[in-house]
């Protein structure tokens, strides 16, 4: 597709995988649609840990994250951009994997939150370096894995010095 279109609620809901790369309907968020698909990263993982076992959870997210690539690029060919602000299915991946590893608790949770958040949006090496060269749905995981990467970092690191 040369151009880009403009998500709606009838695109995402032509197709399954547009609808889930679009995190729901979530990335259709007028602003900051990835902050609010990150938020679907906290049910996600929950369901996940009330019927499975850590190794369980990440096994899942695995195939999540694989599906994922499929399904970031196939939403961002429908819109003609690869990676679209309104594709959140990376956060909702990420942000549930990043809570795999976050102690229970309000505050640890909002923490973890805002770490990833931070991370996401200003793409510290190498983050920008994927975001700017990989333009398809494997490019879209990745940088979203890294900076749960880097979040998870600082949650364990807040973990050992608190």
């Amino acid at each position: 597709m040369d151009a880009t279109i403009k998500p709606s609620w009838r695109l995402i809901t032509s197709h399954p995988a547009y609808f889930l790369a679009f995190g729901l309907g979530t990335g259709l968020s007028p602003k900051a649609p990835g902050t609010v698909g990150t938020l679907l990263g906290f049910p996600l993982y929950f369901g996940l840990a009330a019927i499975l076992p850590l190794p369980g959870i990440l096994a899942a997210l695995l195939v999540a994250f694989v599906v994922g690539a499929k399904l970031c690029d196939m939403a961002g060919k429908a819109v003609g951009e690869a990676d679209h602000g309104g594709i959140v299915w990376d956060e909702i991946v990420a942000m549930a994997l990043v809570l795999c590893f976050t102690p229970p608790g309000w505050g640890w949770w909002l923490a973890s939150f805002a770490a990833f958040r931070v991370f996401d949006i200003f793409k510290p090496w190498p983050i920008r370096y994927f975001d700017e060269r990989w333009k398809n749905g494997l490019g879209v995981m990745v940088d979203d894995l890294l900076a749960a990467g880097y979040a998870i970092l600082v949650i364990l690191l807040a973990g050992l010095w608190l």
